[in-house]
């Protein structure tokens, strides 16, 4: 067993109680990193992995980052998932007897990150707190910490419900138990890709009463209680920004689950998970980085109460109405910092001037936002100015203390107005005198000796000094100084006065500075006891800078206004508002769709290429963006109020838990048809082309008649397989439309006009020849397509149905069977129920008989 110094054993001592975070180890100007943290660390951040002397038989690898540049290299880290625990020096070296002590002040995680460099500027950095319950249930709490909100849920919906509600927030860490089950917690990393962090400890903390005063549900407390556990323990320092929990009632939000937040591409696109080519980025017209953060909170959970949302409406319009004032409101808003982050460092404790004079900036803008918004129409616009109110205390303080242009830091003066403070005044007094009196020296001196040369210095080793060249050396009268240093090429010296004044200057300084940190400390402490009113200022002023951007996007796009309904959707020349943005002016088809208490289900059929996946999409951006509260891009909306919204558009395959594109086109389905209600939107695309012809019919087939039988919920469905287009006939609810093609000299002209009726043809060899396949194998497409169709028809003249589909939706026309095996099977398919069948159940049973047909 190796034997280690004393100061090693301190650090394995300490490394224990963070085995899963980096030990940032203070030594001198360096945080260093031992044993199998040196290795990783090197690794990760592409230092030098050194070894320091354990025992000729036992190196230690070693690694350090500067102290001064630490905080680059913990960032690395931390957007990698990792977690760093610094270790600091907690005593004076020159007071320790044998090692210096040292302890852990803060351990960063990626939930818990506070500093401005490891923060994306416009983005939530959310920690949530995850708790499971004997009765099934589990509550969410969640944390930001730099702004100090926090939020909790109660899920009962099982555990599918809590991905799907955690998927739609931006979660950095996850705080669990210990026991909760380990396929559970690699769910959680796998599918979320964010880091776990365990507490077990979820006793209430008295010290919280005060943020658990909305809570009255014993299971929300004990949830909350677990998160700010973790966050307590973890950060070691105050956290008097928090405010008090706020409980998410989840049944007053449309619901989306992760597949429609996916699908819809609402906050960031599928392909390159950026923000550029999603709704967020059309809609996206705000001024301040608190307004874009309020935005997203409000695009994850659009309303569902009619009067909130009419409410928000009526801002808009008031703002759309008032162009110039609105343009004014746009530039005063470009003034106001973060005022939420600042409020959280503030309490935090790692504030500086220059954070504190943009708070002043921000909030001295108040009495001019207020002005501004006077001048506008609306009762709801008149309630947002009534709510800002102007904290001119603030204001007056932070101008009469803090200087124009303050460091950084606040450790090295420069920070405190002349006239704040007598005492400061004294010494700054004390200071200039002196450096006035040995800038009058170095003249007189010259005068006096004849050495124009002569100078007098400073540095930090030796003090002041007067400086005389070795070739003037001669000039000096004897014993005039006193000799303090030899250089190569000058003689240094010192005077008694000079002493004396070096003393005093110096005095005056370092009092000076330290005077200063400390008046620092008492004006941040003024500013935080009004944390919670900047905070409610923060609040308004996001709201406006959403709403204000609604009103700009608005008026950009020429978006309408749309009215809500009790049984009717009704859209007039409809556009997808990502698609338009994107493609030339003028260039995008408007389409018009109605679904009402006659017309539940649409589906919709046309080529590939043609537009059905635009046409669904914009239907749901559209419900979406009048569920928060913004117009719409139609000319006309006449909206009903959804619930949820599941949507199946576009394959993907699962490469993590190894499914197919058909598996989880068959769960997303099934996930919709199990959860979706009359009052919810339905969106389907192609569901079945990823198994056989007869397969994905059936399944098609099954799936529209059980959202029109059970479920009643409104639909669209998109399908290739037209011999679905039949149900019209013997579903009353449902009406086909299509989207208009036609063929011009042999190629296909896609119009992207949606018209009543079914597609005539799906022009399928048309589009691969659009994607410039060979055209010998074009050729011998269409040769093999004329061939397919004579057969179907021959088939049809024979049996007298052309399709598998067609009339009775439950039973299946028999021919004469070829043989006994043939019959059994015809036999068993009119013996199923598709009405009773699940999808899956469709699915198995048909892959039950097509092996039986094999054998």
């Amino acid at each position: 067993m190796a034997v280690h110094t004393p100061m090693m054993e301190q650090y394995l001592k300490i490394k224990a109680d963070y085995k899963d975070a980096f030990l940032f180890f203070r030594l001198g100007d360096f945080y260093e990193m031992f044993f199998d943290d040196a290795v990783q660390a090197a690794r990760e951040l592409e230092i030098t992995l050194t070894k320091r002397d354990g025992g000729k038989q036992d190196p230690i690898p070693m690694c350090g980052v500067p102290y001064h540049s630490a905080e680059n290299y913990i960032k690395n880290l931390i957007d990698k998932g990792y977690k760093v625990a610094i270790c600091e020096q907690v005593e004076d070296p020159k007071a320790a007897k044998g090692v210096v002590k040292r302890e852990v002040v803060q351990l960063v995680t990626p939930g818990t990150v506070m500093e401005n460099n490891m923060l994306a500027e416009r983005d939530n950095n959310y920690i949530a707190s995850l708790s499971h319950f004997s009765d099934g249930s589990y509550v969410i709490a969640y944390n930001d910490l730099s702004v100090g909100e926090t939020n909790v849920a109660l899920i009962s919906g099982g555990w599918n419900a809590v991905m799907h509600e955690l998927y739609n927030q931006p979660v950095k860490e996850m705080v669990i138990s210990s026991e909760l089950p380990e396929t559970l917690q690699d769910e959680l990393r796998e599918k979320l890709s964010i880091t776990l962090s365990y507490q077990d400890e979820t006793t209430f903390n008295a010290e919280y009463r005060g943020l658990c005063s909305t809570l009255n549900d014993e299971r929300l407390v004990q949830g909350f209680s677990r998160l700010l556990n973790y966050i307590q323990k973890t950060q070691k320092r105050s956290l008097d920004h928090l405010q008090p929990a706020g409980v998410i009632e989840l049944d007053h939000y449309l619901s989306l689950d992760m597949f429609s937040k996916r699908n819809l591409e609402l906050t960031e696109t599928i392909l390159k998970k950026g923000k550029h080519g999603s709704l967020l980025w059309v809609l996206d017209q705000t001024v301040t980085a608190m307004g874009t953060r309020m935005l997203k909170k409000w695009l994850d959970r659009p309303l569902l109460n009619e009067q909130d949302i009419e409410d928000r409406l009526n801002i808009v319009q008031g703002f759309l109405e008032g162009f110039m004032e609105r343009d004014l409101l746009r530039e005063a808003l470009k003034s106001v910092y973060d005022l939420e982050r600042l409020a959280g460092r503030i309490a935090y404790g790692n504030v500086n001037a220059r954070d504190l004079l943009q708070l002043k900036q921000s909030v001295a803008k108040i009495p001019e936002i207020k002005h501004v918004l006077s001048q506008f129409d609306g009762a709801g616009i008149r309630a947002l100015d009534d709510k800002l109110q102007y904290p001119e205390y603030l204001v007056t303080l932070l101008e009469q203390s803090l200087a124009e242009d303050p460091p950084v830091s606040i450790t090295e003066g420069s920070i405190i107005k002349d006239g704040y403070h007598e005492k400061l005044d004294k010494y700054r007094e004390a200071s200039r005198n002196g450096k006035q009196w040995i800038t009058g020296l170095e003249q007189k001196e010259k005068e006096e000796t004849g050495i124009k040369s002569l100078k007098v210095g400073f540095n930090r080793v030796f003090g002041y000094y007067i400086e005389v060249t070795k070739a003037n050396l001669h000039l000096l009268p004897e014993d005039r100084y006193e000799r303090k240093q030899t250089l190569t090429n000058a003689e240094r010296f010192i005077t008694p006065e000079l002493k004396e004044k070096e003393e005093l200057i110096l005095e005056a300084e370092e009092k000076s500075v330290d005077l200063e940190y400390e008046l620092f400390h008492e004006i941040r402490d003024q500013v935080k006891e009004h944390i919670p009113s900047i905070q409610f200022l923060a609040e308004v002023i996001s709201q406006i800078d959403v709403l204000q951007g609604f009103a700009t996007v608005s008026e950009a796009n020429g978006y309408t206004r749309p009215v809500f309904s009790q049984n009717c959707l009704s859209i007039k020349n409809g556009r997808h508002p990502v698609v338009e943005k994107v493609m030339n002016d003028d260039a995008f088809v408007p389409n018009d769709i109605l679904l009402d208490d006659e017309t539940s289900i649409l589906l919709i059929t046309g080529p590939n290429m043609s537009g059905k996946s635009t046409y669904m999409r914009q239907l749901a951006l559209t419900v979406i963006m009048g569920q928060i509260g913004c117009y719409v891009p139609c000319d006309e909306a006449e909206l009903l109020l959804f619930d949820q919204i599941f949507t199946r558009i576009g394959a993907a395959d699962d490469l993590v838990s190894g499914q197919s594109t058909f598996m989880v086109e068959m769960l997303e389905t099934n996930h919709a048809i199990a959860n979706a209600t009359e009052n919810s939107l339905i969106l389907l695309d192609e569901i079945g082309r990823g198994t056989s012809t007869y397969d994905g019919m059936a399944l098609a087939q099954a799936i529209v008649e059980h959202i029109h039988d059970n479920i009643h919920a409104k639909t669209v469905f998109s399908t290739h397989y037209h011999e679905l287009t039949t149900l019209e006939d013997t579903l009353d609810r449902l009406k086909n439309i299509h989207v208009r093609a036609e063929e011009h000299e042999g190629n296909v002209v896609f119009l992207h006009q949606v018209k009543e009726g079914a597609a005539d043809q799906s022009y399928g060899i048309h589009v691969a020849k659009l994607a410039d396949l060979p055209a010998p194998l074009i050729k011998r497409a269409d040769t093999i397509l004329d061939q397919l169709e004579n057969s179907e028809e021959e088939n049809a003249h024979e049996t007298g149905q052309l399709s598998l589909f067609s009339g009775d939706s439950t039973h299946i026309e028999q021919k004469p069977a070829a043989n006994e095996s043939e019959a059994i099977i015809v036999q068993d398919l009119n013996n199923i129920n598709l009405f009773e069948m699940t999808p899956l159940d469709a699915m198995n049973e048909l892959h039950r008989l097509q092996k039986k047909a094999k054998k």
